[in-house]
């Protein structure tokens, strides 16, 4: 499973009075797809204009057993959600919805930031056959609007791949929330088998991804689970190493790692890479 995003459950992570189309509307209403562009990175000046950081009460943690965690998290709204996504990013946090957040567990610092270096990527034997296997594999950058096909998907990796996550009983609403709710520069990448003439190909593969600054930074991530045995979850970061190349980005960020969690030890294939730890982003 490449699962290269991490989902904060908690209520605030929902906009208060904020609704979801119904799929059907929302597949219909899909918008022409806009090309991506680097921003122009900010000055800190800009950025730190009075956030407000919060603490949630202690849970389970998914990854470790009989260990808790806790999150700090912060919303991103307004003309600052983007420049504070940015800042925030660089500095270790997540983002879901219109919520940053970043784990601040007492007495545990086992979550690790994990950023991959583009311009030195080791292609490897192995990660270059998982590039040929998808090699007729179309994507598309589309805005940041839901539809029924994507949750088809979506759907069906939930019940093959976490059927008893925190992320299982997700609704189509759900869904939707999870991709319109963002203040920021979010782009669906979708992946698709060739279509014949007018006709679309068959949608495989999407992720939820943020445009930043200085790289990509993969929100969520999902694939057909009957087609598991094209490490669809690898080929998508590949991708995204590929294309944060041709929009001159230096990263792409993955989430966290987490060491002795199985749900995590994919990552670790994609070098080199940075950690970031109290004296800032290491090479690992």
């Amino acid at each position: 499973m490449v699962k290269s995003n991490d989902r904060f459950d908690d209520n605030e992570s929902v906009r208060e009075g904020a609704t979801a189309r119904p799929e059907a509307e929302a597949a219909s209403s899909l918008p022409t797809e806009k090309p991506i562009r680097a921003r122009r990175r900010v000055t800190v000046r800009r950025v730190t204009e009075h956030p407000q950081f919060y603490l949630t009460a202690p849970s389970p943690c998914p990854y470790l057993p009989n260990r808790f965690e806790r999150k700090v998290f912060t919303h991103l709204v307004g003309e600052r959600a983007e420049p504070l996504n940015d800042l925030l990013t660089q500095g270790g946090f997540r983002r879901s919805q219109n919520i940053a957040y970043r784990p601040a567990c007492e007495g545990c610092r086992a979550c690790v930031s994990v950023r991959v270096v583009v311009d030195e990527f080791d292609w490897t034997r192995s990660l270059r056959r998982v590039l040929k296997t998808n090699a007729d594999l179309e994507r598309r950058e589309r805005p940041a609007l839901p539809s029924s096909e994507q949750y088809s998907v979506f759907r069906g990796y939930l019940d093959s791949r976490h059927a008893d996550g925190g992320m299982a009983d997700m609704t189509v609403l759900d869904y939707a929330m999870m991709v319109e709710d963002t203040h920021v520069d979010t782009r669906l990448f979708e992946y698709r088998r060739p279509g014949s003439g007018r006709t679309r190909g068959p949608l495989v593969a999407c992720a939820l991804t943020d445009i930043l600054g200085d790289g990509l930074s993969m929100v969520y991530s999902f694939y057909e689970p009957d087609l598991e045995a094209d490490s669809l979850g690898t080929f998508m970061i590949l991708d995204h190493i590929r294309r944060a190349a041709e929009l001159g980005l230096p990263y792409v960020y993955l989430g966290y790692w987490v060491g002795g969690s199985e749900k995590m030890a994919y990552k670790t294939r994609f070098q080199p890479q940075e950690h970031l730890g109290p004296r800032g982003w290491v090479r690992a």
